[in-house]
């Protein structure tokens, strides 16, 4: 089972990464450009047959390492 993993920082949370990747934008002349937010995004592939038991685990893997739960969230979605 492949999973993928949607890391974002919190809304409220300063994103230099992100103010600096939407300062480039306008600056190549892509104007429309407002707000921007970066992320990280995790392709996993699992043993685990099991939808329910696979998403737990993830839960866990996020909630012990591939996301700082104090200024990021996360999303997991599942595929096969």
């Amino acid at each position: 089972m492949k999973a993928r993993v949607f890391v974002t920082l919190k809304t409220g949370v300063l994103d230099p990464q992100g103010k600096a990747i939407g300062h480039a934008l306008n600056g190549l002349g892509f104007g429309a450009v407002g707000e921007v937010r970066q992320g990280k995004v995790i392709d996993l592939e699992l043993a685990e047959t099991d939808a329910a038991k696979a998403k737990a685990d993830l839960k866990a893997m996020c909630e012990k390492l591939l996301a700082n739960t104090v200024i990021e969230k996360y999303e997991i979605e599942l595929k096969g």
